[in-house]
């Protein structure tokens, strides 16, 4: 197992925690932002202070790749690299649709089997930036832009239970209508959740390349869809 310090800054919350041995021993987050700027520096410095104090050599930087908030991932992104680039340790990219699904995964034991996650981040309007996943988080479906219609996701909800979550789930309770649909809510992604996607990534050699790692900004996508606006 390692010691990981985890950057989650792909939506309007700042979050900062550490894992070692695959449990959490600090966390900082603040839910009042979006206020990356001013709170990502003091929540790492402490954190890495934290890990400095106990004698726990960080061994990566975990960061959120997005979909998410251009500005947010730029500073956490950016953040990421400096350290990894001062202490000499591995960048580790987590998808923050991945990232969403584990809180729902872990706290609801009463999920069905068969059920698919479909975690979604707000597009504005009647879009979302969605990916349908199964329990295991295999992709179902590719992750992309969705314009929600009462059937955008009928071909899903017609053979399993699907939860609907994260910060575009909320506007599509009133037109997703189907027995089969099931929403959550405040679902955020955050930095002590992304811990089981790390360890995974670490034990399996999936590191980014600290120099020209780049996230997945939500812009971008939209930016090469017709009619698509942020």
């Amino acid at each position: 197992m390692s010691c990981i310090l985890h950057i989650e800054t792909s939506t309007d919350v700042c979050s900062v925690a550490v894992s070692q041995d695959g449990a959490c021993i600090f966390n900082k987050e603040d839910f009042s932002g979006p206020n990356h700027a001013e709170r990502l520096g003091e929540y790492v410095d402490e954190a890495l202070s934290f890990a400095d104090s106990h004698a726990i050599p960080v061994d990566a930087v975990a960061v959120s790749s997005g979909p998410g908030s251009y500005t947010g991932l730029r500073i956490g992104v950016s953040m990421a690299k400096g350290i990894c680039y001062g202490r000499n340790v591995p960048l580790l990219g987590i998808p923050t649709l991945e990232l969403l699904c584990v809180p729902v995964l872990l706290g609801h034991d009463e999920m069905e089997d068969d059920a698919l996650l479909c975690p979604m981040l707000d597009a504005r309007r009647m879009e979302v930036y969605a990916g349908v996943f199964d329990r295991a988080l295999k992709p179902v479906r590719e992750i992309r832009a969705d314009i929600v219609e009462a059937d955008t996701y009928k071909e899903f909800l017609d053979s399993h239970p699907v939860y609907f979550f994260g910060n575009g789930a909320a506007k599509c309770m009133e037109t997703i209508k189907h027995p089969n649909a099931r929403f959550i809510d405040k679902i955020v992604p955050l930095a002590k959740n992304m811990f089981p996607l790390a360890e995974k990534k670490m034990a399996r050699g999936e590191k980014e390349d600290v120099a020209y790692f780049v996230p997945f900004y939500l812009k971008d996508f939209v930016a090469k869809t017709p009619n698509k606006m942020l």
